[in-house]
């Protein structure tokens, strides 16, 4: 007869190939989406302000007689209701001076 070698059994991984590749793919997204937010944060702290080309100091401020057309200013005669009056008043406990 012919003798049968015994064979050692094989260490099973701790986790299989399946597991592994969607643990890499997950590892991979959450990185992407941290360096997307590192680099958006590094580029909005970079400037406090934004830029607005017409308020430099080298420009020309607008003076009285740069208004909106009339069309498109507040009536200042227009009625006011209770809930825009009670809107606009201060939160009680307040102090203004």
């Amino acid at each position: 007869m012919a003798t049968r070698k015994n064979r050692k059994a094989e260490p099973r991984p701790l986790i299989g190939r399946k597991t592994a590749i969607s643990l890499g793919a997950a590892a991979v997204a959450i990185g992407g989406v941290l360096v997307t937010l590192l680099a958006r944060g590094r580029s909005y702290a970079a400037s406090a302000e934004h830029a607005a080309p017409d308020l430099a100091l080298d420009q020309p401020h607008p003076g009285p007689e740069d208004r909106a057309p009339a069309e498109f200013r507040p009536d200042p005669t227009a009625p006011v209701s209770r809930a825009e009056r009670a809107a606009l008043r201060p939160p009680p406990g307040s102090t203004t001076h």
